[in-house]
């Protein structure tokens, strides 16, 4: 973690490739998957916007935002309103329909993405030198 500019970046990237792919497969007319379980669909809105939150928080590594909690209200609810328009999208593509329930799946997703990401900048990332205090004698 030597390089954190250089991270964040990356974790930029990923953030907009990867909401690429959620708005892309949000534009297949009716993908059908095979079903593994109750409620599979959700359990995938979760896992997908979890990943979204996760890089969308680890894109913050460079600067003090890593350890404010107020950063992560911003990301978890730019998760949010990502899944918003996603449904509100899904809505006008033929063979799909706009559910809330996939919202509330959204959010919880970028709730636990982007706070494992959060805990673990917290945890393992070195502070940035503006918060670093010498020490005097």
């Amino acid at each position: 973690m030597a390089n954190l500019p250089l991270l964040s970046r990356l974790f930029l990237v990923l953030t907009i490739g990867w909401a690429a792919l959620i708005y892309y497969l949000s534009d297949q007319p009716g993908i059908d998957l095979p079903s593994l379980f109750p409620q599979q669909d959700k359990f995938l809105h979760l896992v997908a916007y979890g990943v979204l939150g996760f890089f969308a928080m680890g894109s913050c590594m460079a600067g003090r935002c890593r350890r404010r909690a107020a950063h992560y209200w911003v990301v978890v609810s730019l998760v949010g309103l990502y899944g918003v328009f996603d449904e509100i999208h899904q809505y006008f593509v033929p063979g799909r329909q706009s559910d809330v329930f996939d919202v509330l799946a959204d959010v919880c997703g970028g709730l636990l993405g982007a706070g494992l990401m959060f805990l673990l900048l917290r945890r393992y990332a070195p502070p940035p030198t503006s918060e670093v205090h010498p020490q005097t004698p």
